[in-house]
């Protein structure tokens, strides 16, 4: 298993996510997307301030200490993706010799199924809720940086699109149909709000660059 963290250097992670190793894949590239995008985000609001931006200070800084807050889940997600990948290893590799040694690793492996999907249905949350903080700043904030913004939401959307992948390549070995249905139900719900939000979001960008 890959351990890896915010204090390793991008060419690191790079060389790992490129390498032949499973680890890291496609979740934790995905957690990496969204706190870039919450980088984006707060690298604007942290120029967006002074003389000229007192009468928002206090948004301004809620923002800032969410995107602190949503860069540090989005490394915890990271983590856990990696754990949930090597718990389905791990439950893949147990005997099935005797039927109770194959009912032992069926429920062992729905489990890490479950753990696997859990991790980037909370990306997705995440994703939400920095595009929500994006968009609340997106008229607010300092004009000249504000195509930082709009990458910002731009990198909130594709991070969510890929853990939207992650979630749909586990569910195809849910057995538990009611699970399954919910979690499709539970995803399509917030990829909409997702990319409702980054329309608006981009809308009023472009709107302030040309304007």
């Amino acid at each position: 298993m890959s351990e890896l963290s915010w204090s390793d250097s991008i060419g690191h992670f790079l060389r790992e996510a490129g390498s032949a190793a499973p680890t890291p894949g496609g979740g934790s590239v995905s957690a990496l997307t969204a706190a870039l995008g919450a980088a984006m985000t707060s690298m604007t609001v942290n120029l967006s301030q002074g003389e000229k931006y007192a009468h928002v200070y206090g948004q301004i800084t809620e923002v800032i200490h969410s995107m602190e807050n949503l860069s540090t889940r989005c490394e915890e997600l990271m983590t856990a993706d990696i754990q949930s990948f090597e718990q389905y290893m791990t439950a893949l590799r147990l005997p099935k010799e005797t039927d109770e040694e194959k009912r032992y690793r069926t429920h062992s492996l729905q489990t890490a199924v479950i753990a696997a999907i859990e991790v980037p249905m909370r990306l997705l949350e995440v994703c939400r809720d920095g595009m929500q903080r994006a968009y609340s700043i997106v008229e607010l904030s300092n004009k000249n940086v504000i195509s930082d913004l709009g990458i910002g939401a731009i990198l909130f959307e594709a991070a969510a699109q890929s853990a939207l992948l992650t979630v749909e390549i586990n569910l195809a070995s849910l057995k538990d149909l009611d699970a399954k249905h919910a979690y499709e139900a539970k995803t399509a719900a917030l990829i909409r709000e997702i990319g409702q939000i980054k329309a608006q979001t981009l809308l009023i960008v472009r709107s302030r660059i040309t304007g």
